[in-house]
């Protein structure tokens, strides 16, 4: 059980101070809106470095903040091995992907599917990516409100906010609402510029949680590596057929191709990439924020290696709960308002990003191919607007409506994502690695790679509830995630080749 939470008024008045003033930068941002590709990608004009923080920003959940230490906590840092397959993947969607969208000009991934394929290839992609996004950030909304709520609910007491909902209901309005006002007010150029703010906020959070963990232990941090090096905490690289949660070729090669799915073809992370002001600092922002991110796991599984030295024979009934247990019992009044802004910090990020990627996927993929209306028409920023209100609802209603049902929200949140993401990629590879595939042949791909990755993520959740499945669906069961993206990229592939030899290299969709 985490202990009562010693959030006091110094605290609050750190978390309102945040809030207060992300929500008034984005307002200020947002003045001056000329038409819907301004509200999209800033008219490409935003700074590599910004986008590159943007980026990590964004990939950086409050899952992550409070996962990855977890994972050091009761294993090692061969999570690394994962981060340096993102930089893997990174550069091949720099090298592939990110030339042939600037020379678009596109303002949406999937608008190159129908550039290749066809408007129903793009409908298709963009509908998966919203159904995908939806349901996986309002998990990450939920799950960010959990330890929010933890530490803030003996303030609300007072209120009359008791019990073990209330908070929880409280942390998802306030992280919902007050990212919806900045986010429909301000755009892409809003979300980017709070962004860097938020990044900077988590990071600071996490330095002060590492320097205190230090300070914790008699002759610090010194002792504390020396006692994890003894018992192999600090492994960092784990061959194949060893005893390891991750293995080197696991890491390189599944990190990279979910890093060439989650960046390369996935709307959240390219629509950043695009508000880039040319293709070189696109690619200098996807590859640097790789980098970043390999230093950040680095700071938080670094972090998990402290808490393991100074919680050592504490047990607990999930991973999650080893930092903001520690976050409670330790930090000092003030430290520990700025951590819990660092958590909703790094949910804001993601949200905000959420929220205007599946308004521009709306009003660039469906609305203005239906309506025949050009992007420069003033009444696309007024539909811009109107998707991104009505997605920013309905993404914190879906948190609302969210209930744990035993399965840890990160493997929810993860799952979602893992199943669709193979089929995504290995749509985009059909089309420019094999030319004789039509539209036909890619929808029928990615529809196959994906309802066979949904049963390969699901199959453990199905012999739990169906234990005489276990004969039939134990293999599925026994993969690990960071094979997934590969697996369904490969299937997608494999299944768009065979159906373009049914016809002829001339056929129309």
């Amino acid at each position: 059980m985490m202990a009562a939470s010693r959030f006091g008024w110094l605290d609050a008045i750190v978390v309102v101070a945040y809030l207060a003033g992300v929500t008034a930068l984005g307002l200020r941002l947002g003045r001056r809106q000329k038409d819907s590709a301004d509200y999209f990608v800033a008219s490409r004009s935003i700074p590599w470095w910004a986008v590159m923080f943007s980026v990590v920003a964004t990939e950086t959940s409050a899952l992550t903040f409070i996962s990855i230490p977890g994972l050091a906590y009761i294993g090692d840092l061969t999570f690394l091995q994962v981060a340096a397959g993102y930089i893997l993947g990174r550069i091949v969607v720099a090298r592939v992907l990110l030339p042939r969208y600037f020379a678009g000009q596109l303002v949406t991934a999937y608008a190159l599917l129908e550039t290749r394929f066809g408007v129903g290839a793009r409908r298709f992609t963009s509908i998966v990516f919203m159904v995908t996004r939806a349901l996986a950030d309002s998990v990450r909304v939920y799950a960010t409100a959990i330890p929010v709520a933890l530490i803030v609910a003996p303030a609300l007491a007072p209120l009359g906010l008791t019990g073990e909902r209330a908070p929880i209901v409280v942390a998802i309005l306030v992280l919902g609402l007050l990212t919806l006002v900045y986010t429909y007010r301000g755009g892409m150029r809003a979300v980017v510029w709070t962004e860097l703010l938020q990044a900077a906020v988590y990071a600071l959070g996490g330095i002060c949680a590492l320097v205190l963990l230090g300070h914790l232990v008699s002759r610090g941090w010194g002792a504390i590596l020396g006692e994890a090096r003894e018992v192999g905490k600090l492994r960092a690289v784990a061959m194949p057929a060893t005893n390891a949660p991750f293995t080197l070729v696991e890491g390189l090669l599944g990190g990279a191709f979910l890093a060439m799915a989650s960046h390369g073809a996935d709307q959240l992370i390219v629509q950043r990439l695009l508000s880039a002001k040319s293709l070189r600092d696109a690619q200098r922002a996807v590859i640097g924020s790789g980098i970043v991110v390999f230093v950040q796991f680095a700071l938080f599984l670094l972090i998990g290696i402290g808490l393991w030295r100074v919680m050592q024979g504490r047990t607990f009934t999930a991973p999650d709960q080893v930092f903001p247990t520690f976050l409670v019992e330790h930090m000092p009044a003030g430290l520990l308002g700025l951590v819990v802004a660092a958590v909703v910090a790094a949910t804001m990020s993601t949200h905000s990003g959420a929220i205007n990627s599946l308004a521009a996927a709306t009003t660039y993929d469906i609305w203005l191919p239906l309506t025949k209306r050009a992007a420069s028409d003033p009444q696309a920023l007024v539909m811009s607007r109107r998707a991104a209100l009505a997605w920013g609802v309905l993404l914190t209603v879906g948190a609302l409506l969210f209930h744990a049902q035993g399965t840890p929200a990160v493997a929810v949140a993860l799952g979602i994502a893992s199943f669709t993401y193979g089929g995504l990629l290995g749509g985009f590879f059909l089309g420019i690695f094999w030319a004789r595939a039509r539209q036909r042949d890619a929808i029928i791909g990615m529809s196959v790679g994906i309802v066979a990755m949904a049963f390969v993520v699901f199959a453990a959740a199905i012999v739990r509830l169906w234990p005489s499945a276990v004969s039939w669906l134990g293999f599925a069961a026994g993969v690990a995630w960071p094979w997934y993206v590969l697996i369904g990229t490969t299937i997608t592939f494999a299944v768009g080749v065979l159906s373009s030899l049914t016809h002829s290299e001339r056929r129309a969709t």
